[in-house]
């Protein structure tokens, strides 16, 4: 069965949100891709307390200094498309009040027609934390587990009531509700992180950096399933971050999805062999402009389709 390809929606700061969202989602829809994806950034802190994803001296991405709100730009996106899943990779989700993200998602999945996936991380940026989050970074993991649990609540059946932390709901009706059970994907970046994802999550959201390497994290999630007891099916959609360039990128060292559309397929199908269900490429950051990104995106997605993915 083929891999299901997901696409990046356009969020940085070379794009047109209020233009470039609908006709990117337009026509990825039309090219084949089954999901739309979005991620979160809320700012580009100068200096940086820490370098990108938390390792010293790395610097944050020039096209990180603008990054459209994810859910209003899903909102779009659902509004200019009729199929295609639409998800989140990730939300932060300390940097969110637990009732409102809910209820933010139960309304998006309700008026897309029960399209959403909601992938939902911790983060690492703390100039993010110390700017926007509902709790210290220390307590990142909690937040999640506050989420999830919140998430549960207002999406269930009325009447809807919690107590937690950060969150109270008093015997409430909460709605919309979402059009069906909302999946969870989760990350898993740490043995308690793994624990989680196996407990709780529909599904899980890795980055693919190279296919022996996602064979492995793949295949120890299966095994922590199988020893937790988990009977159920596990989802997975892999991140694949492109740097898309029109010339081949040379030498054996090049970093998987980087360079042109010939060796971005052969990256997509080295990892679709790993048996991961779902891939979603990211193609925007390297990218001009939407017209540049629908090409490129509908190259990919034939020559993909055309290669066996």
């Amino acid at each position: 069965m083929p891999v299901a390809l997901g696409l990046g929606l356009p969020q940085m700061k070379q794009y047109d949100i209020g233009r470039d969202v609908a006709v990117v989602a337009r026509a990825a829809e039309a090219a084949g891709y089954e999901s739309l994806w979005v991620f979160e950034r809320v700012l580009f802190p100068e200096p940086a307390a820490q370098g990108l994803y938390g390792i010293p001296g790395l610097a944050w991405p020039d096209h990180y200094r603008s990054v459209a709100d994810p859910l209003i730009t899903l909102t779009l996106a659902a509004a200019a498309t009729e199929r295609a899943r639409l998800g989140t990779s990730v939300l932060v989700a300390p940097l969110h009040v637990p009732f409102q993200l809910a209820r933010s998602l139960a309304s998006l999945d309700a008026a897309s027609g029960g399209r959403v996936i909601a992938g939902l991380g911790t983060g690492w940026s703390l100039d993010e934390y110390a700017a926007a989050s509902v709790a210290p970074f220390e307590k990142r993991g909690a937040v999640l587990d506050e989420l999830l649990d919140v998430c549960e609540a207002v999406w269930g059946p009325d009447p809807v009531s919690y107590k937690g932390n950060l969150t109270t709901i008093a015997p409430s009706e909460v709605g919309p509700k979402p059009a069906r059970p909302i999946p969870v994907y989760l990350p898993a970046n740490s043995p308690r992180a793994t624990r989680r994802l196996v407990d709780r999550a529909d599904g899980w959201m890795p980055v693919a950096m190279g296919a022996t390497q996602l064979s492995e994290q793949w295949q120890r999630v299966r095994d922590l399933a199988a020893e937790r007891g988990r009977t159920r099916a596990l989802g997975v959609c892999a991140r694949a971050n492109a740097r898309y360039s029109a010339a081949a990128v040379p030498g054996a060292g090049r970093r998987p999805f980087h360079g042109n559309a010939a060796q971005i397929v052969e990256d997509l199908v080295a990892h679709a062999a790993t048996g991961v269900p779902e891939i979603m490429l990211d193609l925007q950051g390297t990218l001009r402009d939407a017209s540049e990104l629908v090409d490129v995106a509908t190259e990919v997605y034939e020559a993909a389709r055309a290669a066996g993915v």
